[in-house]
């Protein structure tokens, strides 16, 4: 696997690549930054499916469901803002886009 950066840059460890870090501190930073990175990669996966499906039941027609899994997104999304995942202020933006979508679907019928 060819660095991103060329020769003088080493990805972090779970990219197969050795260390760039030569003290303990450095090393350490490296792994606890490794174990957010995949911490917030499951959350954010988490949030995108959640999404995924209150968008596909919005689509389908179906009020109560589509309730339902608003409900369900709103809490997913705002559990990741409170775990730093998301910043406050877009995960308010992403509930509100949502629950405007909802509202135009039932004006709509």
């Amino acid at each position: 696997m060819t660095p991103l950066f060329g020769d003088w840059y080493k990805a972090p460890l779970s990219k197969g690549y050795q260390d760039v870090a030569n003290t303990k501190s450095a090393l350490k930073r490296i792994r606890q930054s490794e174990a957010a990175r995949a911490r917030n990669a499951s959350i954010r996966s988490t949030v995108r499916t959640a999404v995924k499906k209150f968008r596909a039941a919005a689509a389908s027609a179906e009020p109560g469901e589509a309730q339902e899994l608003l409900r369900l997104a709103t809490r997913a999304i705002d559990r990741a803002a409170t775990k730093g995942v998301y910043k406050g202020r877009a995960a308010s933006r992403k509930i509100s886009r949502l629950a405007k979508s909802v509202s135009a679907a039932a004006a709509a019928k």
